[in-house]
């Protein structure tokens, strides 16, 4: 496979002038260093892109950097025998756009223990359509069927649902025979929910917790992408022995809680670090993305594909809470 010259990347600067990003020219020798060197098919825009794209979040631990959290594409060179020129691969999180040069470029190099095979069952532009919002939300099941949530004790209501998550978490509960109901600031989107798979919507606005420790027990379990008062009142209302799957901090960090839910309902909070998965749950839960937990919408759930030239734009409609279901990204 013959490797550009100089390749064009979306690039995170923040030195002494300040705090931009942007598209320029580089080199394969000037990429994070890396056993892998793949050529860029896909990859996509998650919140934690838009916030270290606008320097809005602190998330980059060095600098520069190229932009992506996310990564597929053809292996174009390899130094590890595992890989061969020609193979599909795929890379989600793993210091992506934190320590080391993320996707948006036409050349990435991965670490070869990060490096996943693209499983049988995907396409590249599906496992970005994917990426670490879908695979956030299999592994946010994941750790809940590990702890004991089955179908059975009932309903999982995941918040934050129009978002790239929130609308995949429906799709892949619905798929692995839970019923899926949805908390979500835009009632205008409800009809679109309900065709993912949701049998109940909710408006965010409607919502009233009550002021005890514990409330009326309205869910079995929840997927949560906002934290703050959203996760607090979550604790009150689930169901004894089910789990929450805490995922996300769109609203906040902060957590206003007590024990009562954990001790007397027996109510399980478990955190979902996505980024850092240890390779062997990571190729768990893609094999499952790619089999009997695959979305069945995602032609629906992606409602874009752009260029490295219009980040800038989709990543303020994210921050400004104006985005749908999932943006693929195609380098080239």
């Amino acid at each position: 496979m013959s490797i550009a010259a100089a390749f064009p990347a979306f690039r995170i600067h923040n030195d002494a002038t300040g705090y931009r990003a942007g598209i320029e020219d580089m080199r394969v020798d000037a990429l994070s260093p890396g056993e892998v060197l793949v050529k860029v098919a896909y990859s996509s825009v998650n919140y934690k892109d838009a916030l270290a794209g606008t320097g809005k979040g602190k998330i980059l631990r060095q600098f520069p950097l190229n932009g992506g959290i996310d990564v597929a594409g053809y292996v174009a060179a390899s130094t590890d025998p595992a890989f061969k020129e020609g193979d599909q691969v795929l890379c989600t999180g793993c210091g992506l756009s934190e320590t080391r040069d993320g996707g948006y470029a036409e050349y990435a190099r991965l670490e070869s223990k990060w490096t996943i095979p693209l499983p049988a069952g995907l396409t590249l532009r599906e496992s970005m359509a994917l990426g670490t919002a879908g695979f956030t939300a299999a592994l946010s099941l994941f750790q809940m069927v590990r702890n004991g949530q089955t179908p059975e004790m009932g309903p999982i209501v995941v918040t934050g649902a129009t978002g790239g998550v929130g609308s995949l978490a429906i799709d892949i509960l619905t798929r692995a025979g839970f019923e899926a109901h949805a908390i979500t600031g835009k009632v205008e989107q409800f009809d679109w929910l309900i065709g993912l798979g949701a049998k109940q919507c909710i408006a965010r606005k409607e919502l009233y917790w009550g002021q005890r420790p514990l409330e009326t027990a309205r869910w079995a379990g929840a997927i949560d992408n906002v934290g703050g008062d959203m996760l607090a009142g979550l604790t009150r209302v689930i169901r004894p022995y089910g789990s929450i799957a805490s995922c996300g901090l769109a609203a906040s960090a902060d957590l206003a809680t007590t024990v009562m839910p954990f001790i007397i309902r027996g109510l399980s909070l478990l955190g979902v670090a996505s980024a850092g998965t240890a390779r062997p749950i990571r190729e768990q839960v893609w094999e499952r993305l790619a089999s009997d937990w695959k979305p069945v919408h995602l032609a629906t759930i992606v409602n874009r594909e752009v260029a490295l030239a219009e980040l800038p734009g989709i990543f303020d409609t994210m921050l400004a809470g104006g985005s749908l279901g999932r943006t693929v990204v195609k380098p080239g």
